[in-house]
């Protein structure tokens, strides 16, 4: 007789619905329940069991799920409902309107490829009736605020292809319009910044150390400032390692005292379906201690078993 793997079964939606409704009922809500089911639900499996859960009690699974629980833990298991672009809309509403949090709608436009940008503002639009450029000119100004315009505005290729000869000029163009001159050219950084695409930048990045010596992200650091130096920063460490680049921005809300753990929900939760495994193989590189173990001692209770389930196993 033939061995057959039988493959795992799929969860129901209907099943987890049914789950998740006897984990409110009665006195206190099973928060465990509800973890062990959400938690381990990919971005195809979440709006069916949503639906599932209106049609079979009527009500949205979102405003029972805000009534349920509190904390860290809602606002964790809130962001993680909605597919990534949705998220990436609400995350960058909220930081433009409820709490004005300029390094979160910056982290999150600077770090998106272009496709995810285009869907990002077709939704921003549908979900509050504004145009993320709107709310951009509003909550920003100078080269910060250009840069993001023009970053939202320009199609990139997401290709891994680029011009060697195109990427040098680029090179001698960014050391003439900063370390080289007195002052900054803020424009030849915004433009070259906003139109090319990571493979591009990449190369960009390790032609400039080739020819100065120098790293153009210290270039970055010496040349500008503020908001405008964060996005140009966000963009070239995401064109050069994405995983690195919110490796460091996790270590930055867990060290010292107190946990940011605006920073620390909203980064975990958007990269999980995305590249958490990179981030955390990165982390592990530059701090030679393990994301999860981190995690573990700056969080506690339900919300950091819900962190550690998306994080995965060690």
């Amino acid at each position: 007789m033939s061995t057959l793997m039988v493959p795992p079964v799929l969860p129901s939606p209907r099943d987890d619905a049914k789950h998740l409704h006897k984990a409110f009922k009665g006195f206190g809500c099973d928060t465990s329940a509800v973890i062990n089911v959400l938690a381990y639900r990919n971005a195809s499996q979440r709006p069916l069991l949503e639906h599932e859960y209106k049609v079979k009690y009527s009500e949205e699974l979102s405003k029972r799920l805000s009534s349920e629980l509190s904390g860290n833990l809602k606002k964790a298991v809130l962001l993680w409902m909605p597919d990534p672009a949705r998220r990436d809309a609400i995350v960058v509403r909220e930081a433009f309107s409820t709490n004005l949090d300029l390094k979160a709608a910056t982290e999150v436009l600077c770090s998106r490829t272009t496709s995810q940008l285009l869907h990002l503002k077709q939704l921003y639009l549908a979900l509050f009736g504004v145009y993320l450029e709107q709310d951009i000119q509003y909550q920003t100004s100078g080269d910060h605020e250009k840069l993001l315009l023009a970053y939202l505005s320009i199609p990139r290729s997401e290709g891994p292809e680029f011009d060697r000869t195109m990427v040098e000029n680029d090179a001698k163009d960014l050391y003439k319009a900063g370390e080289k001159r007195w002052g900054t050219d803020e424009k030849t950084f915004r433009s070259i910044f906003s139109e090319r695409s990571r493979a591009h930048l990449a190369a960009v990045s390790s032609a400039y150390k080739n020819m100065y010596g120098n790293s153009l992200k210290k270039a970055i650091k010496s040349e500008t400032s503020g908001d405008f130096e964060h996005a140009l920063i966000t963009i070239i460490q995401c064109a050069e390692n994405p995983g690195k680049y919110f490796a460091k921005v996790l270590r930055k809300a867990m060290k010292g005292l107190g946990t940011d753990d605006k920073t620390l929900i909203r980064v975990i939760v958007t990269r999980t379906e995305i590249d958490m495994q990179y981030i955390k193989a990165e982390y592990r590189n530059k701090y030679g201690r393990s994301l999860n173990d981190d995690v573990h001692s700056e969080t506690s209770g339900n919300y950091r078993t819900f962190l550690l389930s998306l994080l995965g196993p060690n």
